[in-house]
């Protein structure tokens, strides 16, 4: 609007922007009430859920390895120890970023000195990756759109597929040592302590990283175990071992670890003692609350169990008497390949347990290969041959089973069949000598043992004729093996054990060399079992390792309180009077102690005669055919023929304290006879009396002096 003089008026311009402002205050007031109205609301009706929100902290259970139960010998010898290191160890939250663990991973890198020996190239390229985030992007020339596309997952694999070798090459040193921290930091699940380095970290690196912790978030130190074994051992094999932290639970057995509350990197014993015995010696792991923030931060960590460590196992092993037995066998394996017809002579087995209980005092096993012996312990459960003469006993108690009675006769005379070699005794081989049940044992007779198997299963020789054998007389014989102990499991407390090797030709030639020891296989512990059956009166008892569980022991490496002693176990009880066992263990208390001499004396009695204790035994020779490693099974040539010799016995004769079987497989060949399974054994019985002798005179008990020697698991 204009006045007379054409300018504007004033008065409506002050008028209209008055309006304007009025209009913007309200609406900037109106805004400013409701925020603070629902600012308001806010505070008073959800305030204090907001709050608790913000203080929310999650209590989360962790728990940590105790060391494990040690081994001993029945003496309380120590076998197995933990011997503690220092370690460094690392915990990650449920929210650390990978840029912050590979920080730490660097900083940590400056402090300690690590082993990348053993650092795969995945684990180099995954380092690489991460390093080199443009490059391996661009290594794949995969799109964002399609790398979305594809997934995270797939993306990544491509990635991994891209890295070259010239750009794993362009890795430093310093790269290798923080890519391997890395990996270390990556291989426990959040809040689970992992070690980073374990082995050999020396106190200059303990200090260096307690002085930096502050720098260092998830890093501590602590200290650890590793399983340290007795130096003048020779059971290191059938103590078994325990995986290390990277092996973690087993594949085959992983879902059963998991069920029991283990750690996918859990350390557990992976054979024999170590694995049997798990959960025994493994404890009760400590546990702790970890607090941590709504942004997954640890805030404190309390010790709700301190754990337990685990139980003490005390095996029925003698170790001296193991290292003894070892010792005899080392002497007589050199020894004997000193002599003709040694050529694969290579080893030996010897098994001594307690025959009224089952108490394995020694499993011992050498191998004697280019000048140097290799334990083999487990061959005395997981290895048979064909044991020979030893098992005799075993066939004339089948005699007894099927309708002999005790001095029942046969006649020893040269078996000839139609269309097969002569089979004789080696004492006659063209005349008839009647024999009873114990000269039959004490000559070792295997004409005897033959007719004794002819008349179970129901047949007649004839001169020059043949014979009909039913295949079920194979059965009646090996099921009274069985029980003794021969061609079946013995029910030992360690796995893999062999069962023996049945053979499946049936003529009647094989079944008559079945009878005397000639065709099936069976382990030195199966013929350990078998004679001490006989020294029971027919009681077949599991033999066992185990002796007692304890609690841990202290820190004055006193043994702890006993928990559980182990007691025998009776496998089954052979259905014959008393007197039946009596006479075969007359037969074979003739075999060591029989003098006559010539032929008829016994065959052991040169070795085991007149001394101050009584030994009843059977010796064995068997003719069989090489198996071992130095022959080229693939050229079609048949392995050359060999003779394995073996024992078997208990002592006293009259109140048997232990039981021995010997096994000397490939012992000579052709007419190179020795007798190195009888060398063994009465090494073996000195070495216990005398053993025995020394421990009664000692007024302190035995030495118990600790000697162990570190092996990383």
């Amino acid at each position: 609007m204009f006045d007379v003089n054409g300018k504007k008026s004033r008065s409506k311009r002050k008028v209209h922007i008055p309006i304007r402002l009025n209009i913007l205050f309200f609406i900037v007031f109106t805004l400013f009430a409701i925020l603070i109205l629902r600012l308001g609301f806010l505070q008073i009706v959800y305030g204090e859920d907001y709050k608790n929100e913000v203080e929310q902290t999650n209590s989360t259970t962790v728990t940590k390895n105790v060391p494990r139960g040690e081994i001993y010998d029945r003496n309380f010898k120590k076998l197995v120890a933990n011997k503690p290191e220092n370690t460094i160890t690392y915990t990650r939250s449920s929210t650390t970023k990978t840029a912050e663990m590979i920080a730490t991973a660097k900083k940590l890198s400056t402090m300690i000195t690590v082993d990348t020996d053993n650092i795969t190239e995945r684990d180099l390229i995954d380092y690489w990756i991460i390093k080199h985030p443009k490059e391996a992007k661009a290594n794949t020339k995969i799109t964002d759109k399609e790398a979305e596309k594809i997934g995270n997952a797939e993306y990544y694999a491509k990635q991994v597929e891209s890295v070259t070798k010239p750009q794993l090459a362009e890795l430093t040193t310093e790269d290798k040592n923080i890519a391997f921290i890395y990996r270390q930091f990556n291989a426990g699940y959040a809040l689970t302590p992992v070690n980073v380095k374990s082995k050999d970290v020396t106190d200059i690196e303990i200090a260096k990283v307690s002085e930096n912790l502050s720098e260092l978030p998830g890093v501590d130190t602590a200290k650890d175990w590793v399983r340290s074994y007795r130096s003048d051992t020779t059971l290191r094999s059938i103590l078994g071992s325990v995986t290390s932290e990277k092996q973690g639970l087993p594949d085959e057995s992983l879902q059963s670890y998991l069920a029991l509350g283990y750690a996918r990197n859990d350390r557990v014993g992976q054979s024999y003692v170590e694995q049997q015995y798990e959960a025994l010696l493994r404890g009760a792991k400590a546990e702790y609350s970890s607090e941590t923030d709504s942004s997954g931060n640890v805030i404190s960590t309390i010790e709700d169990y301190a754990g337990k460590k685990g139980s003490d196992v005390v095996l029925t092993i003698d170790a001296d008497l193991q290292a003894k037995t070892d010792k005899i066998i080392k002497d007589t394996l050199r020894m004997g390949k000193t002599t003709a017809g040694s050529v694969f002579l290579d080893r030996a087995y010897v098994v001594i347990t307690n025959p009224k209980t089952g108490e394995i005092l020694t499993l011992a096993g050498q191998q004697y290969k280019k000048g140097k012996f290799e334990d083999d312990s487990l061959g005395t459960f997981t290895s048979s041959y064909v044991m020979g003469s030893a098992i005799k006993g075993a066939t004339v108690m089948a005699g007894y089973t099927y309708g002999k009675e005790p001095g029942y006769t046969e006649i020893d005379e040269p078996i000839e069949l139609k269309g097969t070699e002569k089979k004789s005794s080696w004492f006659n081989r063209t005349g008839s000598i009647a024999m009873n049940d114990i000269s039959a044992l004490r000559q070792s007779s295997n004409v005897y043992m033959m007719k004794t198997a002819l008349d179970i299963a129901g047949a007649t020789y004839v001169k020059d004729g043949s014979l009909d054998i039913p295949t079920t007389a194979f059965d009646k014989l090996r099921k009274v093996y069985a029980e003794f102990g021969l061609g079946t499991t013995t029910g030992i407390d360690l796995p893999g054990e062999a069962t023996g090797i049945i053979g499946t030709e049936t003529e009647p030639g094989k079944y008559l060399d079945l009878s005397y020891g000639q065709y099936d296989g069976y382990t030195p512990l199966q013929l350990n079992q078998y004679v001490s059956t006989i020294a029971n009166n027919g009681y077949r008892i599991a033999p066992h390792i185990l002796g007692q569980v304890r609690d841990a022991t202290n820190e004055d490496d006193e043994v702890g309180a006993l928990q559980t002693q182990a007691n025998a176990r009776i496998l089954n009880k052979i259905d014959l009077p008393k007197n039946y066992f009596e006479q075969v263990q007359k037969g074979f208390y003739e075999v060591m102690n029989n003098t006559a001499g010539g032929t008829t004396g016994g065959t052991g009695a040169s070795y085991f005669a007149g001394l101050d204790y009584k030994v009843a035994g059977k010796t064995g020779t068997a003719e069989s055919f090489y198996a071992g490693p130095d022959w080229d099974y693939t050229s079609g040539i048949a392995a050359p023929a060999v003779w394995n010799t073996t024992f078997v016995g208990y002592a006293p004769y009259d109140d048997p304290e232990i039981a021995v079987s010997v096994a000397v497989p490939w012992a000579y060949t052709g007419d190179n006879e020795n007798h190195l399974n009888m060398i063994i054994a009465k090494g073996v019985f000195d070495a216990y009396f005398n053993l025995q002798k020394e421990r009664a005179k000692k007024a302190d008990g035995t030495d118990n002096a600790l000697k162990i020697t570190k092996e990383d698991n």
